[in-house]
């Protein structure tokens, strides 16, 4: 007769397991070794005391006095097949047993009913990230994170949070980088101790210089074993330090909701990479603390600068007869209010490449892209500019914004200010109040030159400079021209782009003409290969987690290069049913380094590549793959995966040397 008492759960079949072999059962969440030996069935606790290895997945053996044994595989241990007693000199005393029942042939376990969840140090954690706005994680579970992760799981069950399993942890990082420049708020990637934790570090890197938001959650070694040299234990604090803002390991002894408060605190404040270090052994401590959160901890950041800025920026202005606006990343989240200033002063727009699209293509004050990423308009007005109105922009090499000119610089972060060269006007405060006190202080410009209607001659000059360039074959594949032109015209209003680097970043940079509110998300100052597509996934999982981005289209761009740093993640996507497009410029080779090697009088070496059909590659993991070879398949092919519910992928074979 069966125990009423116990819960009695199926765990397979007589015919599952032969006489004298040993298998791993779950029951409910309890792993069980199941025992066929001797005619009889048994069950017992599947986790050797001496480092809880599986004996389940060990094998019955004869000793040397005859006796049969259970033998760990891991180190050997032994123990009676249906007892579970040890031979002696062990210092337990025998694994726990479960009764079994054999009905119609099914195998029946009894386990005691499963108790009530005992709140766990992760358990506040987690409920401490969520209260901060923490809603999506990007991760690989791996043994070293176990409770961690059950918490997180535990937040998505009640619909908390949501997760991610990644295919590599670097990808992780991208997404979570990506997923905090277009929020401004922190996604986490979580990973196990030693390799998991490493391979976030170029997307942390990522985060950290193009001031985004971020955190990692690490497992960690048994705090027993810390140091000496355990499996995987490596000294991640040090590892972290110089990535990382925040980085902190989560003791027994911690204020665990005042560590994650802390860390979620840093990653907004700062716009920067957090850290937290979970040893194994402490993410399941019993703990009773209440969850933080952000209630007045976070201050209003909008800094008003000085009113003598504001009337020196006038008068400057007034002086002027052929004022620009540069404007960086920093001011995406102001951009209405740098239009209105623009149209107030009749002033052309400029973009650093990484804010392309802060103030659109159509806009009759845009200007494009400056710097090697841009548009010969761009190149135009900043050299005849009399004055450079510079927001939000941090005057990189790669936008040559030139010090030479009469500069008024703004800036939240003071070490900007004037940081590389003296500028005429630096001013602290933030970009939108800037704008908007020089808008209400009225400041005019001697109204000589129409800069406007300049803008709109260039802009005639430039399109019909890119039709000309369409009529360049060398037969070799499509222009990159072509490819923009029709991405340009069938993105939706609202896109979301993501794109990677190399030959096709600046191609899209000086190509895609944007409109409506479209977003550009690159990597930055880092600029490594291998962004895009991951940063597509997080693009996408902010879609899903933000309100105002809720229904937008996430187009993700690389080359063949830069898709095949983190193919497989492509079966991320289709697993989550991420809605993004990838357009996939594949030419075969790292055709930016080709470049750079006939530029620098190299010789071009080791910059081919060996590559599939993407198309069918994306096919083959259950997602849309489409490719085109001809400019006339283009738009077809574009709007097709565009119209896909679901990951998609276009392989478009183009030519190197045409970009």
């Amino acid at each position: 007769m069966t125990d009423d008492s116990l819960e009695w759960i199926s765990v397979g079949h007589v015919e599952d397991l032969p006489e004298g072999r040993v298998k791993t059962v779950t029951a409910r969440t309890t792993s069980i070794c199941l025992v066929h030996f001797d005619g009889q069935w048994a069950a017992m606790n599947n986790h050797c005391p001496h480092q809880r290895g599986p004996l389940g997945e060990g094998s019955i053996e004869k000793g040397v006095e005859g006796q049969c044994w259970i033998r760990c595989p891991w180190h050997g241990w032994d123990f009676d097949p249906l007892t579970g007693k040890p031979p002696g000199g062990h210092e337990d005393s025998g694994q726990d047993m479960y009764e079994v029942d054999i009905r119609d042939g099914e195998i029946f376990v009894g386990i005691e009913p499963e108790p009530a969840h005992e709140r766990t140090v992760t358990d506040v954690m987690v409920e401490t990230l969520h209260n901060w706005g923490v809603q999506s994680v990007f991760g690989m579970v791996g043994h070293s994170n176990l409770g961690l992760s059950d918490a997180i799981r535990m937040a998505v069950g009640d619909g908390k949070m949501r997760y991610y399993g990644i295919r590599h942890e670097g990808a992780a990082a991208f997404a979570a980088s990506a997923y905090g420049k277009l929020t401004g708020k922190p996604a986490a990637c979580l990973t196990i101790a030693g390799p998991g934790a490493t391979n976030l570090m170029t997307g942390l890197w990522d985060a950290k210089v193009d001031r985004a938001p971020i955190l990692a959650l690490t497992g960690q070694v048994q705090t027993q074993v810390m140091g000496p040299g355990a499996f995987q234990d490596i000294d991640l604090r040090s590892a972290f330090q110089a990535v990382s803002a925040f980085s902190q390991p989560v003791l027994s002894s911690s204020n665990h909701a005042e560590l994650a408060s802390l860390a979620c605190k840093t990653a907004i404040v700062e716009q920067n990479v957090s850290h937290l270090i979970f040893p194994d052994d402490v993410q399941t401590l019993p703990s009773q603390q209440e969850a933080g959160g952000p209630d007045g901890r976070v201050s209003n950041t909008a800094i008003r600068p000085v009113q003598s800025d504001i009337d020196a920026a006038v008068k400057l202005i007034g002086a002027a007869k052929r004022p620009i606006i540069v404007v960086g990343h920093g001011a995406f989240d102001v951009r209405d209010a740098v239009a209105e200033l623009a149209v107030r002063l009749g002033a052309p727009v400029l973009t650093t490449f990484k804010a392309k699209g802060l103030v659109p293509d159509n806009h009759p004050n845009a200007g494009g892209v400056l710097g090697r990423s841009g548009t010969p308009i761009a190149s135009w007005f900043m050299n005849e500019a009399d004055l450079i109105i510079a927001l939000g922009a941090s005057f990189s090499n790669h936008t040559g914004i030139e010090k030479g000119k009469e500069i008024i610089q703004v800036d939240y972060d003071r070490m900007q200010l004037g940081k590389f060269h003296p500028v005429a006007l630096p001013v602290w405060g933030d970009v939108g109040a800037f704008c908007i006190a020089l808008s209400a202080a009225g400041p005019s410009t001697s109204g000589e030159v129409d800069q406007v209607a300049e803008l709109a001659e260039r802009w005639d000059i430039w399109r019909a400079e890119k039709q000309k360039r369409l009529s360049e074959d060398l037969g070799k594949g499509i222009h990159s021209f072509a490819i923009f032109d029709v991405l340009g015209k069938l993105a939706p209003d609202d896109a979301i782009f993501a794109v990677d680097v190399g030959n096709n970043t600046y191609s899209f940079g000086r190509y895609l003409e944007t409109k409506g509110n479209q977003r550009v998300l690159m990597s930055g100052y880092l600029g490594s290969i291998g962004f895009g597509f991951p940063a597509g996934m997080g693009a996408w999982a902010a879609t899903q987690d933000v309100e105002e981005l809720k229904g937008r289209k996430v187009i993700s761009i690389s080359g063949d290069g830069g898709f095949g740093q983190y193919p497989m993640e492509f079966t991320t996507a289709v697993k989550y049913g991420m809605d993004v497009t990838h357009i996939l410029l594949h030419n075969g080779e790292l055709g930016k380094i080709s470049k750079e090697q006939r530029s620098g009088e190299w010789p071009v070496w080791e910059t081919s590549l060996h590559n599939p059909s993407f198309a069918a590659f994306a096919r083959l993991c259950g997602g849309h793959g489409g490719k085109v070879s001809d400019p006339s398949e283009l738009e077809a092919a574009i709007q097709e995966a565009l119209d896909h519910k679901g990951p998609a992928l276009v392989e478009i074979m183009t030519d190197a040397d045409l970009v």
